[in-house]
C-alpha cells in the first residue's frame, strides 16, 4: 500500500521524499513498478468492479454485509472481510444522516389503545401484524409527510402515502391503500404510536370497519414501534442524505421508486435471510381475501 500511494501522489512529490517520509527505500519502489502484477491483486480489481458497480447501483446504500451478500448472490466468491477491506481502502461508504422525529401539535386526545406487542416484534404469519408511523422529508417548498404501513413479517411497505399536510387524510389513505391490498382476515393487529393522527375519530373507525385490533406505543417511546422507525432511518440513510429536493414533487417521486421498486423488491433485508419483502413472499405466500369492509 505504500508504494501504491507513493506511485498516486509522484507526480505531484519527489519520489526521495515520499519514500523518505514513508520509510520505504527507493530500490524497493522501483523493484515494486517492475514487478508483474499478482494474480491475488488482479482478483481484487476484478472483485473491486463489481463492487462499484453495486455500490452505484444501490446508490450507496448498502454497508460491508449487505454488499457482500448481494456479491455472493451474483456468483461472485469472496469473503466478508475482503469485501470490507476493499470497500474501506476505496471509499465505498455507505449514506448516513441524522436521525429526527415528526413532532405534530396535539389539540385533543383520545383514549389510547393498549400496546398489544411489548417490544415483540416477529409475526407468525403474513397479515398478522402492521405497524405504521408518519415522517417528514425536507424539500426547499416545506415539508413532505410519509405515512407507511408495514407488514411485521415481511418487513414489505404494503400501504404508503404522502401529503404537504401533516393531516390524519395522510394516514387514513396509507391504511386504506394496505386494506385494499392485503385484504386481511378480522383479529389482525394494527401498531402505532399515540400521534394525533392515529387517535383521530375516522382512523379509529376504520381500524374498526375493518377488524383490526388497535395497538399503541407508550407515550414518547419510540422503541415501541422499532420496526417502522428502522425503516424511516433507512430512508433517510439511503435516499435522503445529500439530496436537495427543489419540490415535493421531486422528493414524492424519489421516496415511491425506493419504497416499491427498490425497499420491497430488491434491497436485502438481514432480518429475512439476506432476501429483499417479495422473495420472502414469494416463498410464503400471502393470502387474499376478498374485501368484506365499506371503505366509504
Amino acid at each position: 500500500m505504500r508504494y501504491q500511494f507513493i506511485h498516486e501522489q509522484h507526480s505531484q512529490y519527489r519520489i526521495g521524499r515520499l519514500c523518505q517520509a514513508l520509510d520505504v527505500s527507493r530500490s524497493g519502489y522501483y523493484a515494486w513498478r517492475t514487478r508483474p502484477v499478482s494474480a491475488r491483486h488482479q482478483a481484487n480489481m476484478h472483485l473491486l468492479t463489481h463492487m462499484r458497480r453495486l455500490h452505484t447501483a444501490t446508490k450507496a446504500r448498502y454497508g460491508a454485509v449487505k454488499l457482500w451478500k448481494a456479491l455472493r448472490t451474483a456468483g461472485l466468491r469472496c469473503g466478508r472481510h475482503r469485501v470490507a477491506r476493499l470497500r474501506r481502502q476505496h471509499g465505498l461508504i455507505a449514506q448516513r444522516i441524522r436521525r429526527f422525529r415528526v413532532v405534530i401539535e396535539h389539540h385533543q386526545f383520545a383514549p389510547p389503545a393498549p400496546d398489544r406487542l411489548q417490544q415483540v416484534f416477529v409475526a407468525p404469519a403474513a397479515n398478522r401484524i402492521w405497524v405504521g408511523d408518519l415522517t417528514a422529508i425536507a424539500t426547499r417548498a416545506g415539508w413532505l409527510y410519509l405515512a407507511v404501513i408495514l407488514d411485521l413479517y415481511s418487513r414489505r411497505i404494503i400501504g404508503w402515502a404522502m401529503s404537504v399536510k401533516p393531516d390524519q387524510q395522510v394516514a387514513l389513505r396509507a391504511l386504506q391503500m394496505a386494506l385494499q391490498h392485503r385484504r386481511p382476515a378480522p383479529g389482525l393487529i394494527h401498531h402505532t404510536d399515540q400521534g394525533a393522527l392515529y387517535t383521530s375519530v375516522a382512523y379509529r373507525q376504520l381500524v374498526d370497519r375493518a377488524g383490526l385490533l388497535a395497538s399503541m406505543s407508550r407515550k414518547g417511546n419510540c422503541y415501541d414501534n422499532a420496526v417502522v422507525e428502522s425503516f424511516f432511518s433507512t430512508l433517510k440513510n439511503e435516499l435522503v442524505h445529500d439530496r436537495d429536493y427543489r419540490t415535493s414533487e421531486e422528493a414524492r417521486v424519489e421516496v415511491f421508486e425506493f419504497i416499491e421498486v427498490f425497499y420491497n423488491r430488491q434491497r436485502l433485508h438481514q432480518s429475512l435471510g439476506y432476501v429483499s419483502p417479495e422473495q420472502f413472499e414469494t416463498h410464503n405466500p400471502v393470502p387474499i381475501r376478498p374485501c368484506p369492509w365499506n371503505q366509504g
